[in-house]
């Protein structure tokens, strides 16, 4: 291999597996910051001595067992040979040698630990959410902020403090137990679906969606129905199965946003719509019909239909409406509103949309600006619609959304 394959395989190596070493590091070294730092010390020595030395048969256990020793050199070298460094030496010990598979288990388990640890109950929700996606995922404090129209010092300032809490309270790195597991179930839920998604539909930047964030959630959540088959987790696996399967239709070849109605059906993912339909119908048989499993059964009314013209619109507008009652939120308002344009007219969604608008709710929500101006298009009502476009490019981060909004304000002339 040559040093430049070496230094593409770190490269490849740290977009797949940083967030898993950091949760390793997390659980070995007790402590957030100092295993980020270890983290970046361990892939620094790999861009050093990779193309020196040729890449090592188990790479992440190589840069797990790197940054935990350069962690205790670091606590040596500032002479801080206090009770901190004897815990470190007394944590479990990670030999680079280990067995992949042996590395795969205690690496899964260790992202379940950090999943639990960042939707701890100590935590308020808004910090459960910004620590799960900045050390779970990985994104950036501006990705976070923008997925949650907030600004970025705000979720900068929830990420230290939940840090604090962490380390102040000694919360403890594990999985709980199965007699509190369930109360604490509802938490992680949210922060899973909240991570798909920003990969579904991401939040800023070039691309449409981010596969591996999306991909991420989707694991989590089969660990989560392996552990705790609970009508709501098999719901939301089930929603996140449905979305996916239409991943490869939602963007054309040339990164160009396509509408739902527009998606070639042909090309959905069966096998996972099958599976997802599976799911959803285990956690209907329940008979506890939480928030993932209503949206779960909208997906796969739009999953079943052959066509965009069949689907039963005056099904999904049912339920929807149990949604709102079961999660009352503004945005789920709006997708009722929606789902009623399509039932009854462009007009009868209008009216609601514009409800919704007047109360003050989702005045930063460019989608909720999109979807009027589209009823205002379909209306004929020109000048609204090309002020309500000019508002939701306002408020948009994502590029081809961008293009998407541009390309419709062109064909109003």
């Amino acid at each position: 291999m040559t040093g430049e394959q070496a230094l593409e395989m770190v490269d490849a190596v740290y977009r797949a597996d940083s967030r898993r070493v950091l949760a390793t590091l997390i659980r070995l070294l007790g402590d957030f910051d100092r295993a980020e730092e270890a983290m970046h010390d361990a892939f620094t020595a790999a861009v050093e001595q990779w193309p020196r030395e040729g890449v090592p048969a188990n790479p992440r256990a190589w840069l797990v067992s790197t940054g935990r020793f350069k962690a205790i050199d670091a606590i040596r070298r500032r002479a801080r040979q206090d009770a901190s460094l004897v815990e470190l030496d007394s944590r479990d010990s990670f030999d680079s040698r280990d067995s992949s598979d042996s590395l795969d288990s205690e690496v899964d388990d260790d992202r379940l630990r950090l999943v639990f640890t960042c939707c701890h109950p100590a935590l308020t929700l808004d910090a459960q959410v910004a620590l799960t996606l900045r050390e779970v995922c990985g994104l950036k404090t501006e990705e976070i902020a923008s997925a949650f129209l907030v600004n970025p010092p705000i979720v900068a300032q929830r990420i230290v403090r939940a840090k604090a809490k962490i380390r102040d309270a000694r919360i403890p790195y594990q999985v709980p137990g199965r007699d509190e597991l369930a109360g604490r179930l509802d938490a992680v839920l949210h922060v899973v679906y909240l991570v798909f998604n920003e990969g579904y539909s991401a939040s800023s930047g070039s691309s449409l969606t981010r596969h591996d964030l999306s991909a991420e959630a989707i694991r989590l959540g089969r660990v989560l129905v392996e552990l705790l088959p609970e009508a709501e987790a098999m719901g939301l696996l089930a929603l996140m199965l449905l979305h996916e399967s239409r991943r490869a239709t939602r963007s054309s070849s040339d990164g160009e946003l396509v509408l739902l109605a527009d998606q070639d059906r042909r090309l959905w993912d069966r096998a996972l719509i099958v599976e997802g339909v599976a799911l959803l119908k285990r956690a209907i048989s329940s008979r506890r019909l939480g928030p993932y499993t209503l949206q779960a059964a909208i997906a796969a009314v739009h999953a079943e239909a052959e066509t965009a013209e069949s689907t039963d619109w005056a099904q999904i507008v049912e339920l929807y409406t149990v949604l709102v009652r079961a999660d009352p939120s503004p945005v789920i308002e709006l997708n009722r509103a929606a789902a009623v344009a399509m039932r009854d007219g462009p007009a009868a969604g209008l009216a609601l949309i514009d409800a919704i608008m007047a109360r003050g709710d989702l005045d930063g929500y460019y989608l909720a600006h999109s979807a009027r101006a589209d009823l205002c298009r379909r209306l004929g009502r020109k000048d609204e619609a090309r002020a309500a476009y000019q508002r939701a490019l306002e408020f948009v981060r994502q590029e081809p959304e961008r293009r998407f909004l541009e390309r419709r304000l062109r064909e109003l002339g």
